[in-house]
């Protein structure tokens, strides 16, 4: 089902100034520095930053709970009441994220890592 909240993704609109404040932050380089994204991780945790959160709905953010079948979790939530504000989607490798809303108006995330 889940392995936790293991990885958080923060909508930015400055990617260099924020990978500035995360590097001095986490006392770590990013082990990904795309223009599309920007990945740290320390302490068992996946720290993002996203330039293109803000448009796809983030409004600060996103904690993504790793599960072992992301569109099972996603129908769940969505019929649980959850408004889906990105299907899934390959981030590259396989990896698959999709996130919604609550009633609450909070974003819940979920990550599948591909198959070992």
């Amino acid at each position: 089902m889940t392995a936790g909240a293991q990885t958080i993704i923060y909508p930015v609109k400055d990617l260099e100034k924020a990978k500035a404040l995360f590097s001095a932050l986490l006392g770590a380089e990013p082990y990904a520095d795309e223009p599309y994204y920007v990945g740290f991780r320390t302490a068992g945790q996946d720290i993002g930053l996203d330039p293109n959160g803000h448009a796809k709905g983030m409004t600060g953010p996103v904690p993504y709970w790793h599960v072992t079948d992301l569109r099972e979790r996603l129908a769940a939530l969505v019929a649980a009441g959850a408004e889906p504000l990105q299907d899934a989607q390959d981030v590259g490798g396989g990896r698959l994220i999709a996130f919604v809303r609550d009633a609450d108006g909070n974003l819940v995330g979920l990550l599948q890592d591909p198959a070992a």
